[in-house]
């Protein structure tokens, strides 16, 4: 018996393509140029920004979604087998940073992506739920029977910023 939701194998085989170019463009995110006194005494160039584990979500929207909702992410709420969510699974405190981008027409590479940190994601849930913060965000069905929660970039407070870092094949 198949555990995962239909539908899982073929969309994990479609955005899994992505992977080579979304660890390129993280990567960047996740090493800086060391200070002179390493690199002089411990042959150092470069460092990693964070020394602990990073787990980091990925989500490729396929082609279209970019134009029609330019500052929308969204996360699954909601499956028909009713396993559990990545957005429960991020709520409850999983994962670190999500990598959100939308892929080009051709389904060749990504057109326009953000990095999310979560931690600000759910410290902007715990301000709205707490003091009236005023997150935009809604709900989405497809036919399949998955939902998604989509939530409005530009709605979240300032500090901490939710958006590590963006980006798009234009730049």
């Amino acid at each position: 018996m198949n555990a995962y939701p239909d539908g899982y194998a073929f969309n994990r085989s479609w955005s899994d393509r992505f992977l080579p170019e979304i660890r390129r463009i993280v990567g960047a995110h996740l090493l800086d140029v060391a200070a002179d006194p390493f690199d002089m005494h411990h042959a150092t160039d470069l460092m990693v920004l964070d020394g602990r584990d990073l787990r980091i979500a990925a989500r490729v929207r396929r082609p279209g979604y970019a134009d029609r909702y330019p500052f929308q992410f969204t996360i699954r709420s909601q499956v028909p087998s009713g396993a559990e969510t990545e957005l429960a699974k991020i709520v409850n405190g999983a994962g670190d940073w999500l990598f959100y981008g939308h892929s080009d027409v051709f389904e060749q590479h990504i057109e326009r992506w953000w990095l999310i940190d979560l931690r600000a994601f759910r410290a902007a849930l715990i301000r709205q739920s707490a003091n009236g913060l005023r997150i935009a965000s809604g709900d989405k069905s497809n036919p399949d029977g998955t939902r998604f929660k989509w939530f409005d970039i530009r709605s979240f407070p300032q500090e901490p910023p939710l958006v590590v870092a963006q980006g798009s094949i234009d730049q």
